[in-house]
């Protein structure tokens, strides 16, 4: 349970961000005349069967603790207030004790109409079966689950699960049994056309793609081995630091393969997300950023969310697209790294 407030706030104190997502490399083809009104930019948008009144999802942060219900309470009032989509962190430490659901539930409480995923690991639902997503979903009356995939960090966690196998096939199952949409989501090294192209057909709904270039878990981790004396861990969390897709090779590597996608990792203003909807994206994550503003207060945290939406209405004027569906069909040039690496995979 510790843990849990280790990475709130190591993520909060330290610099934990490494990496290029690629977002640099991208540039929106300005519109010098857009047939547009500013005013009247429409940043709704839909996937799964939902609504939503903005792309900006506010992506899986914390849970699991008693001191992280403050935070998850604040950033539901946002997405119910901004109409956006949430999703909370990993549910395991509340299945595995059920006194500390209190820390998740809050979320449907303060957000009873926005769009909420629950969230466990596949490990857990390779270990425990169906009946732990069926528990975390009831836990938070979740319109999805995020399974989420995070094994450069376990590999590096003292505590950590280092076995993979046989969690594509817990996931078929899962795809094959409940009737809410499945999410697969990445946190931290990103998705390839060739895992994308598996979890399609495993059945998944949608892909969370968490690119490198964000959130560094390997940082974080290594950051914990240090305090904690495990020295050998905080070596390992540094040797990998790097590793990883970085955010926009993922994303246009699993926009071919199929959708919905959401992209997240190294996500950091309304223009990222309106590069992210150009290059595919059906919903754009943030973690970090909304972090410092959520464990303020709710005002720092609406302030955040309105500058980003300001952000992401003025890249889709000057790009001449009035809905998302417009946004898009931008155009980009991509150069640097990212042009190199996605021309060696095509």
């Amino acid at each position: 349970m510790t843990r849990k407030l280790d990475h709130l706030r190591i993520c909060r104190e330290e610099n934990v961000e490494a990496g290029e997502p690629g977002f640099s490399d991208v540039r929106i083809v300005h519109t010098a005349l857009p047939e547009c009104d500013l005013k009247q930019i429409d940043i709704s948008t839909r996937l799964l069967g939902h609504s939503f009144s903005s792309p900006l999802f506010i992506a899986a942060m914390t849970g699991g603790h008693p001191e992280t219900t403050g935070v998850n309470r604040r950033l539901a009032r946002a997405a119910e207030r901004f109409g956006c989509a949430i999703g909370v962190g990993s549910q395991r430490a509340a299945l595995e004790q059920p006194e500390l659901a209190g820390s998740f539930s809050v979320v449907r409480e303060e957000a009873p109409t926005a769009f909420v995923t629950a969230n466990i690991g596949a490990v857990q639902l390779r270990d425990q079966g169906i009946e732990w997503a069926e528990k975390a979903v009831s836990m938070i009356d979740a319109d999805a689950i995020a399974i989420h995939l995070n094994f450069l960090q376990e590999a590096i966690q003292p505590e950590g699960d280092r076995d993979g196998t046989g969690c594509l096939k817990a996931i078929e199952t899962l795809c094959a049994e409940v009737s809410y949409p499945v999410i697969v989501k990445e946190t931290g090294s990103g998705i390839s056309r060739e895992m994308a192209a598996a979890l399609w057909n495993a059945g998944v709904q949608a892909i969370d793609i968490g690119g490198h270039g964000g959130t560094s878990w390997a940082l974080v981790e290594g950051i914990r081995g240090k305090e904690s004396g495990e020295q050998s861990f905080q070596r390992l969390g540094n040797d990998f630091v790097d590793w990883g897709i970085p955010t926009v090779v993922s994303l246009i590597e699993v926009r071919e393969t199929g959708g919905p996608v959401i992209a997240t990792g190294g996500i950091r203003s309304g223009i990222d997300i309106a590069k992210a909807l150009a290059l595919g994206a059906d919903l754009a994550g943030m973690a970090l950023p909304l972090l410092a503003p959520a464990m303020e207060s709710d005002n720092a945290l609406y302030s955040a969310v309105d500058h980003i939406h300001s952000q992401l209405k003025a890249a889709m004027f000057l790009s001449g697209a009035r809905t998302i569906s417009d946004m898009r069909r931008a155009r980009t040039y991509i150069t640097g790294t990212t042009r190199d690496m996605i021309q060696k995979y095509d």
